[in-house]
């Protein structure tokens, strides 16, 4: 047995352990997104090939859609058997699955759906950190030191999901598979350490499963999440497939499974989803500000990414291969944002209380964006790399004041379960932004790519059939082209098997030739999003502002 520590000791080993938990937990929600060229090379697969875009979408959102599920049944069942208990189960989860997709037996196909299956349970692991890492803190602090610890706890979470495009680039250029190495000794030594150093303080609140609510939730979320996933895709001769039959029946079948979840768990005595949580303004305001955040910043990390792969780099004389390393580069004046303002606004939350910081943050937030709305799709870098900080100093300014409120305004027996809603509120927004904000692009591209791209094939000696084919070819695969760091018109060329003088080859596979091409619609996809963006940051702001007054939410 590990000798007994000061209660003063004990809750800065509470917070490093679990600030070490959702630091990891984020990163893998990101880390990928950069190694993915390196993970399909290494298991052969070319993830653009009619019929492989599943595995592309589902690499990339099925980890997030998986918390968004599983978080408040996970914060749930953390009230009624132990937090740490909960808790210590996700960190051996997470390592077991980091292990195991490290050491992927498979090629091709078969390597792809075993590394989206060990996803979904690495997934579900970092479900069980996140949804109790916050009710672990809050049992632990006192409420003058509250916020701060989760100040800290959310800058690590926030800064983990951008440090993650970074880390995925330098680890991928080492091997793939150290990808998922590098979670495996963080891993077992958090297990160790949270089993012999965690202690449950908070109130246990023994009830039975609400079984029919966990699969009305899960499986609602889950279908409506599935059916945004599976929109993403084209359908027959739709550039998305929002219209597919399988599309509909997901989301109309989701949503319905939401609205039986809701009377469910209004008529039932031990709900899984405490409806009555809503009665706490603070519980209230702070959700729905996280709700209209999350949809405000989910994309973003998408957005961004296109704009520097598909457009800025290769016209700045970066090599399309080279984009994705870059790209985390030049984003991480976004993660300085974060963790400057952060543990600052979540030290000022605990004296002079939550509703200004968060409302402040989020205006500070809305004013980046419509800073970056007005950029030219040509930009400085300096202006851009400003409105980064400003973006980060933002989201951080919010984040702690607002996870404090909602955490501090809750009874201390439902502190799991309010962890898990917060977490789910959250999950849910960014899942439903990438969706939202890909369709936006998509959309706009579909408008007027085709011509324009069947008329500069043409003009560059490629047979009018051939570019006439590879014109009308949805959009979606362009743009997944630019995050993957290949050239979008040398793998279309190349697929397609057209013959080109040597001239017009080097002009269509150039750095200028393929952002020249999307820049304007593509500007005009950036307006739109970023204008959407500012308003929901609004929205939020407007929310914090609605919270109980300071002195009550601290």
């Amino acid at each position: 047995m590990a000798a007994p520590i000061t209660e003063d000791r004990y809750r800065w080993v509470a917070l490093a352990n679990t600030t070490a938990a959702v630091f990891m937990s984020a990163l893998d929600g990101s880390i990928v997104i950069i190694a993915l060229p390196a993970i399909f090379g290494g298991i052969h697969l070319d993830p653009l090939a009619p019929g492989n875009v599943g595995y592309l979408l589902w690499m990339l959102m099925g980890y997030r859609l998986v918390q968004a599920v599983l978080v408040v049944t996970l914060g749930r069942l953390g009230d009624m058997f132990g937090r740490v208990r909960i808790y210590n189960y996700g960190f051996a989860v997470f390592t077991v699955a980091s292990i195991l997709l490290s050491f992927d037996p498979f090629d091709g196909g078969r390597a792809a759906l075993w590394l989206v299956g060990w996803r979904v349970v690495q997934a579900v692991g970092g479900s069980m950190l996140t949804a109790n890492s916050a009710a672990i803190l809050t049992d632990a602090f006192p409420s003058d030191q509250r916020g701060f610890a989760l100040g800290i706890n959310q800058v690590a979470a926030l800064a983990g999901q951008f440090i993650g495009l970074t880390a995925g680039g330098l680890l991928a250029a080492i091997d793939w598979r150290a990808v998922f190495w590098i979670n495996v000794p963080v891993g077992v030594f958090g297990t160790v350490w949270a089993y012999r150093r965690l202690r449950d303080d908070g109130r246990r609140r023994p009830a039975r499963i609400d079984w029919w609510g966990n699969i009305t939730f899960a499986g609602g979320l889950g279908a409506v999440l599935t059916g945004i996933t599976e929109g993403l895709q084209p359908h027959g001769g739709d550039a998305m497939g929002w219209t597919s039959p399988p599309v509909v029946a997901l989301l109309v079948g989701g949503m319905a499974l939401l609205v039986a979840f809701v009377r469910i768990e209004t008529r039932i005595a031990e709900p899984m989803f405490q409806l009555g949580l809503f009665r706490i303004r603070a519980f209230t305001a702070g959700n729905a500000a996280t709700l209209a955040s999350s949809i405000a910043r989910g994309g973003l990390q998408f957005v961004l990414i296109i704009w520097l792969q598909g457009i800025w780099l290769p016209l700045h004389g970066y090599d399309y291969a080279d984009t994705p390393f870059w790209a985390g580069i030049f984003l991480l004046p976004l993660t300085a944002g974060f963790l400057v303002s952060g543990p600052t606004a979540g030290w000022l939350s605990d004296r002079i209380g939550s509703r200004g910081l968060a409302t402040g943050g989020m205006l500070v937030f809305a004013a980046s964006f419509v800073g970056l709305a007005l950029l030219p799709i040509d930009f400085r870098y300096w202006a851009f790399a400003a409105l980064l900080v400003v973006n980060g100093v933002g989201s951080g300014m919010f984040g702690a004041p607002n996870s404090s409120s909602i955490m501090s305004s809750v009874p201390s027996e439902q502190r799991g379960v309010a962890s898990g809603m917060r977490s789910t509120f959250q999950n849910s927004g960014t899942s439903l932004s990438i969706g939202v904000f890909f369709s936006l692009m998509i959309i706009g591209l579909a408008g007027t790519l085709p011509q324009t791209l069947t008329g500069g094939l043409v003009a560059q000696g490629v047979p009018l059939g051939v570019a006439q084919q590879i014109g009308t070819l949805p959009p979606v695969s362009s743009l997944f082209a630019a995050i993957l760091g290949v050239n979008p018109i040398e793998h279309l060329l190349t697929t397609y098997g057209a013959r080109v003088p040597a001239a017009g080859m080097r002009v269509l596979t150039g750095r200028e030739f393929f952002p020249n091409l999307i820049s304007g619609p593509f500007h005009q996809g950036l307006i739109v999003v970023f204008t959407v963006s500012a308003g929901l940051a609004v929205l939020a702001a407007v929310a914090s502002y609605l919270r109980t007054s300071e002195r009550t939410d601290r």
